[in-house]
């Protein structure tokens, strides 16, 4: 049997580490976080326990990373769904709608994240949030700025904390003047974005919507066809 190329090897582990990070967001997502053990996520993901300390120093790491790519590849949708639009006033109202709309559709998730932020080790500076980051920097400068800098950050603790009082148990703010506050703050229009309809907005008792199913695979990268034909070479 003929070694595997390097690209093969350098792929597959990439693969790994994209399973892990789709299977925490399906388990976590599910269960909850203390009810998710790594061992939980590495079986859901197919892969040996060991890697998931190779990739990651620990859970809440390996948490804050499966969001952050969850909220990247959202935002990246939301900007790219048709009819396109280069306005930065559009692409800003997009932005919001699609960071509030994962508060409401993921709360186990978000809120679970919003809380390991506030752990000991922090904001995790990780590969996804970066990523996150540029974009959500790109459309503050669309949007208009004389010091992005500045104004980067406020537009990220602005969702953050917009985020967080959609998620207070107990006492949730609902999802429609949360995002009218937003708008007036960045003198947008209501028209703009992805406006909600009443049943999208919360649940018939008013809290957030709990529970939606959510199919993560399209976030996450299949093997690219050279990496198969090659595995399919390889003696079973």
């Amino acid at each position: 049997m003929s070694p595997r190329s390097a690209s093969v090897n350098e792929e597959l582990r990439r693969r790994s580490r994209e399973r892990l990070l789709q299977a925490t967001l399906e388990l976590v997502g599910e269960r909850g976080y203390d009810a998710t053990t790594l061992g939980d996520i590495a079986d859901r993901a197919r892969s040996a326990r060991g890697l998931v300390s190779y990739y990651f120093p620990g859970k809440r790491q390996l948490l804050q990373s499966a969001v952050h790519r969850l909220m990247h590849r959202t935002l990246e949708e939301a900007l790219e769904r048709e009819p396109g639009t280069e306005r930065g006033n559009e692409r800003l109202a997009r932005a919001i709608d699609a960071i509030l709309g994962l508060a409401r559709d993921q709360p186990v998730l978000m809120r679970t994240h919003m809380a390991g932020i506030l752990q000991a080790e922090g904001f995790v500076q990780c590969p996804e949030q970066q990523r996150l980051a540029a974009l959500l920097r790109d459309t503050v400068v669309r949007h208009g700025t004389l010091d992005v800098d500045t104004d980067y950050p406020m537009l990220r603790a602005v969702l953050m904390g917009a985020v967080f009082s959609m998620l207070v148990p107990g006492v949730p703010m609902r999802l429609a003047p949360m995002r009218a506050e937003l708008f007036r703050r960045y003198d947008l229009e209501w028209q703009w974005g992805f406006p909600p309809d009443d049943e999208d907005d919360a649940s018939s008792d008013g809290s957030p919507a709990h529970g939606r199913p959510a199919d993560f695979s399209r976030y996450f990268e299949p093997l690219s066809p050279a990496v198969n034909g090659e595995r399919a070479g390889q003696p079973k």
